[in-house]
């Protein structure tokens, strides 16, 4: 038994195909170039990361010399843990704009 080939589906199906390729490439692009600054809870360290997840920069405000160690350590894991959600925050919010605009095949 024969089946019958939809030309146009498959056509349509590699053409979303190929879109969706464009659009990771585009989403990827995104995420390694858009950065967020996060601040510790006293604001003396300023981390900037990307929506990749990667540290570009560390920033220490005001002299350090007067920090207890523990607290100092504290800042720093708290700090650390914001970016990690700025930068996953950042990758949601990219994927929504990126993605967002794509439908399933056969809706129009």
């Amino acid at each position: 038994m024969a089946r019958e080939i939809d030309e146009a589906w498959i056509d349509d199906a590699i053409e979303r195909y190929q879109s969706l390729e464009r659009l990771r490439d585009e989403f990827d692009k995104a995420v390694a170039s858009h950065s967020v600054s996060v601040h510790s809870p006293d604001n003396s360290i300023e981390i900037v990361v990307t929506a990749a997840g990667a540290i570009t920069d560390v920033r220490i405000h005001g002299p350090l010399h007067h920090r207890n160690p523990a607290e100092f350590a504290r800042e720093i894991k708290a700090v650390v843990t914001t970016a990690a959600d700025a930068a996953r925050w950042a990758r949601e919010k990219l994927r929504g704009e990126v993605f967002g605009r794509q439908h399933r095949l056969g809706e129009d």
